[in-house]
């Protein structure tokens, strides 16, 4: 394994990809205001019941629960938030032909905002954009359910038929979607280089793309400002901001600076 502190070391290898897939996790979204869950400063670290907000049974049979996660998801940052520099650099790969696919556990659409085509974007954990109701599958742009919270309505139920509704999200208990996940190890195992940005790596099975990828021969790079799991498997690992890394990855694999 080749450790770094420098991205520019990984100038060696970083020009010579020609299909490169990206995943990246709630660390990329961090410099845009919105806080990851599992970090330090986590969503989770410092309210672990928030974390039945994000699980399908407790969602399902507890209507507090579904109100709380309601008035969580009206009063989110996303609402506020723009792409960052790291999001901006994927557009660049993109528009470069080097970006074989951009897989992100994130639900925030932040890189469909920075102008990632939709056709290179698989939204492995859903989306936060979206509603859909667990008993008919409608769905429903979530600013129009939101707008039903603000006029008063703390569990809005399906216009169609009454059920349960929930972002267009994966919590823990749902099975991720089979043509999304297949998408997903496809990108994975068709790369010649894999770029994980931002994410803890311990939520499966979008964790072990890092393995699909790495036994297809690919290079397998990391930036998170933790240890992750598969880091001895990686060909580099960064410890650096992903705010300030990424856009610095992008550069060197195009040949525009360092």
């Amino acid at each position: 394994m080749l450790r770094v502190d420098a991205p520019q070391t990984l100038a060696e290898f970083l020009p010579g990809a020609a299909a490169i897939t990206v995943l990246t996790g709630a660390g990329i979204s961090t410099d845009s205001g919105i806080p990851d869950f599992r970090g330090p400063r986590g969503v989770w670290t410092k309210d672990p019941s928030a974390e039945a907000m994000s699980t399908i049974d407790a969602y399902v049979a507890v209507q507090e629960v579904r109100r709380r996660a309601w008035r969580s998801r009206r009063d989110s940052p996303v609402w506020d938030a723009e792409p960052n520099a790291a999001h901006a650099a994927l557009v660049e790969l993109e528009r470069a032909g080097r970006l074989r696919a951009l897989i992100t556990q994130n639900i925030d659409g932040l890189h469909q905002r920075a102008g990632s085509s939709d056709g290179k974007v698989i939204e492995i954990h859903g989306t936060m954009r979206e509603v859909v109701c667990l008993s008919c599958d409608l769905r429903t742009p979530m600013p129009e359910i939101l707008a039903r919270v603000d006029a008063g309505e703390d569990d809005p139920p399906c216009a169609e038929c009454g059920g349960v509704q929930k972002s267009a999200t994966i919590s823990f208990g749902q099975a991720l979607d089979q043509d999304v996940l297949d998408a997903a190890i496809t990108a994975a195992r068709s790369c010649d280089l894999f770029l994980a940005a931002g994410t803890s790596l311990t939520v499966q099975p979008a964790a072990g793309l890092c393995l699909e990828a790495a036994d297809h021969g690919a290079r397998l790079v990391i930036i998170n400002a933790e240890e992750t799991p598969y880091d001895e498997l990686a060909d580099a690992v960064l410890r650096r901001p992903v705010g300030e890394t990424l856009p610095r990855l992008v550069r060197i694999a195009l040949g525009t600076g360092g």
